[in-house]
C-alpha cells in the first residue's frame, strides 16, 4: 500500500463516524425537506461546506462556483499524478454519472486539482475526457486552489520532491460532493461506495427535489 493511499484510508476511516460527520459538515436532520435520501447525518445546506470559488477550467477560462454549479454536480478534490486513489474515485463518480444518464438524470462531475503547478489546463483536458466527456477540470493559482479546498474543508499537504524529481505525492482527503443549485451542499461520499449506491441516492434527492422539495 503507498503512503498515500495509507493516509486517504486513515482519513476516510478517522471520519467515518456520525459525530466526526457532524463536526466536519456541521449540521443537523432538523427541517430537512429530503431526509429520507440521507446516507450521513448531514443537513441540507450543510453551512460550513461549499462557497465562493474562482478558478480556471480545461480551455483557460476563469470560472466562478455560479458557471459550475447551475445543475447537480458531484466535485471531487484530487490530481490527476494521483497514482492509486485519484483515479479510481474519479473513475467511480464518473460511472455515478453514466448510470444516472441512463435513467434521464443529468450529473455533472467535477474534478478540482490540488496540484496546479502540474495540473494545467490541457492536462486537466485529457484526464477529464478519458474519464467522461461531461467532467469539468479545474485548477488555478496555488492561492485560488487553497480557497476552494478551505470551502470543501479538503485537506491537503504536498511533499516536496527531491532536487529536481517531479513525482512528488500530495495526500489529500477523498470525499466526494454533491452540489445542488438552489441547496448547496447537499451530501458527501465516502470512497468505499460504490457507483450504483452513489447514483441512487443522488436520483433520490433529484426527484425527492422536482416532486415537491425546494426549488433548483
Amino acid at each position: 500500500m503507498s503512503r498515500l493511499l495509507f493516509v486517504s484510508a486513515a482519513l476516510v476511516a478517522a471520519l467515518a463516524g456520525a459525530g466526526a460527520s457532524w463536526w466536519m459538515f456541521g449540521g443537523s436532520d432538523g427541517g430537512d425537506p429530503i431526509a429520507a435520501c440521507r446516507g450521513s447525518s448531514v443537513a441540507t445546506g450543510g453551512g460550513t461546506v461549499g462557497g465562493p470559488f474562482t478558478l480556471i477550467d480545461e480551455t483557460g477560462r476563469e470560472v466562478t462556483e455560479a458557471d459550475i454549479l447551475d445543475r447537480p454536480a458531484l466535485i471531487y478534490f484530487g490530481y490527476t499524478f494521483c497514482p492509486d486513489v485519484c483515479p479510481y474515485d474519479v473513475a467511480r463518480n464518473a460511472d455515478a454519472a453514466w448510470i444516472l444518464e441512463d435513467r434521464g438524470i443529468e450529473l455533472r462531475p467535477v474534478f478540482i486539482t490540488i496540484d496546479p503547478e502540474r495540473d494545467t489546463p490541457e492536462v486537466l483536458d485529457a484526464f477529464t475526457e478519458m474519464m467522461h466527456p461531461r467532467m469539468v477540470g479545474l485548477t488555478g493559482s496555488p492561492e485560488q486552489v487553497r480557497l476552494a479546498a478551505n470551502a470543501y474543508r479538503v485537506f491537503f499537504q504536498k511533499h516536496e520532491a527531491e532536487g529536481d524529481d517531479p513525482f512528488y505525492l500530495v495526500d489529500h482527503s477523498t470525499f466526494s460532493y454533491f452540489m445542488m443549485p438552489g441547496l448547496g451542499f447537499v451530501e458527501f461520499f465516502r470512497r468505499d461506495q460504490g457507483a450504483a449506491d452513489m447514483a441512487d441516492r443522488i436520483q433520490c434527492y433529484i426527484e425527492a427535489v422536482e416532486s415537491g422539495g425546494p426549488p433548483i
